[in-house]
């Protein structure tokens, strides 16, 4: 495989490259994961020019560390808006350049770290462009070398503009080039789910029906929607962190054994299990708004949009029909916390600790010592990382970019999988319509949102 890589971020001058990605990049680099010769190029409409943005970058990594020289080096700039064809084929020509210069054919990735509005236009636009095909325009074809693009979620704002932007993803892209990202699925945790439940043989026999009582999915956050309102007014709880992350979740802890752990074996494995989920029809799901988000920046005063949701859904099969799994997300909470808790029948309970703290926890009863019978809750806990020395050893967004350079798809979401997600989103949507939007404080535990 050709070593050279260059990335092209859209929208690098936002919030999600200032904060994680050029960290990300930064740290992969360091590490020796991206080739010496690695291409940071970002594209925006902003006219920073190579210095601004190597000035920009540098001051987004100061806030973590100082900025590596060697990594600034490798950072440049073509302004241009994302609606325009021409100043993407103007894109092709300087990634052409580059490649001439180099006296080889790049790999390249791109990575949209836009708001999903953006999406089929900059689709179309790449595909103008000849920025499919793995070579820069005018360049000889490379047989060795790849074109791969990275999407943010949320993909689509319902199912059927995610089935859109999909059809129009494999009209331009080969499946195998299309990473659609859901970062919670490269956190530690997420990914020791798996581990945790197949490589431990006493646990299979009680997974399942007839020894769980009811799962929970909790997704909390302690701060507001902050600068994000106007972005955030036309999403809202549930297709910001439910219709992708939590239902994957809910698909890793659910899940069948997959035949084995490669990548088309786990995402068929995942879709399976969201293919059976259907809204519980006895519970309504529940929405409500914390006091003073009309207020926030970039929200509409006559707003709708849920900062909170709860719904109960079920998983049609023999392994989990009659086991409620609840889904509870929430905005300006007390704490932020993210958890599958894993409630037996009896009282045990086994939780793996997402956020903050990434961890597993089981409880279980202890006889107290002495005469009398009296029963304590106890509990056993392991911290990932406690393991790894202290921290743990991958940002969730350094594993993104690390798997999509190898070409491993298991962290990324499939095709199915968005569609029985939609399809979930969909049924919660429907049956909220008849429930009135609630308001909470801000702070409030989630317990008291009834």
């Amino acid at each position: 495989m050709n070593a050279s890589i260059s990335v092209i971020i859209f929208g690098a001058t936002g919030d999600l490259y200032e904060t994680r990605l050029s960290h990300a990049l930064q740290a992969l680099f360091a590490q020796g994961l991206l080739s010496q010769d690695v291409r940071i190029v970002g594209f925006g409409r902003r006219p920073l020019g190579d210095e601004g943005f190597r000035a920009f970058t540098a001051a987004a990594l100061a806030k973590k560390g100082d900025a590596s020289s060697d990594f600034l080096a490798r950072c440049s700039y073509v302004q241009g808006d994302l609606g325009s064809q021409d100043d993407f084929i103007k894109l092709g020509r300087y990634l052409a350049e580059g490649d001439k210069k180099a006296g080889s054919c790049s790999n390249k990735i791109f990575y949209l770290a836009v708001p999903p509005p953006f999406y089929a236009g900059i689709f179309a636009n790449i595909a103008a462009a000849g920025l499919t095909v793995p070579c820069a325009p005018g360049e000889s074809h490379d047989d060795t070398s790849w074109t791969r693009v990275l999407v943010e979620k949320p993909f689509g704002k319902d199912g059927a503009e995610a089935e859109r932007l999909d059809r129009m993803l494999g009209e331009l892209f080969d499946e195998s080039q299309i990473f659609r990202i859901d970062h919670y699925l490269a956190k530690e945790t997420m990914q020791n789910i798996l581990a945790f439940r197949f490589a431990n043989p006493m646990f299979m026999p009680l997974w399942n029906k007839d020894h769980i009582e009811r799962m929970k999915i909790i997704v909390h956050e302690e701060k507001t929607v902050g600068a994000r309102g106007g972005f955030y007014d036309g999403v809202g709880a549930l297709r910001d962190v439910g219709q992708n992350h939590m239902l994957q979740m809910l698909a890793l802890v659910a899940m069948e054994q997959p035949l084995d752990m490669s990548a088309s074996a786990v995402r068929s494995a995942r879709a399976g299990i969201l293919g059976g989920v259907r809204l519980d029809p006895g519970i309504a799901p529940f929405r409500a708004q914390y006091a003073g988000y009309r207020d926030e920046p970039g929200v509409a005063k006559d707003s709708a949009t849920e900062t909170f949701f709860r719904a109960t859904v079920g998983v049609d099969d023999d392994r989990w029909r009659g086991v409620p799994f609840e889904l509870e997300s929430g905005k300006a909470l007390g704490a932020s916390r993210v958890a599958i808790e894993v409630h037996f029948k009896g009282g045990n309970m086994l939780a793996f600790a997402i956020q903050p703290r990434e961890g597993i926890r089981l409880k279980f009863w202890f006889k107290r010592p002495g005469f009398d019978a009296a029963l304590e809750e106890r509990e056993l806990s392991f911290g990932y990382a406690d393991d790894a020395g202290g921290a743990i050893s991958h940002d969730a967004y350094e594993r993104v970019l690390y798997d999509c350079i190898r070409g491993d798809q298991a962290l990324f979401i499939s095709t199915e999988e968005i569609v029985e997600e939609w399809r979930i989103t969909a049924a919660i949507i429907r049956g909220w319509q008849a429930v009135s939007l609630r308001l909470y404080p801000m702070g409030v535990a989630p317990e008291s949102v009834q």
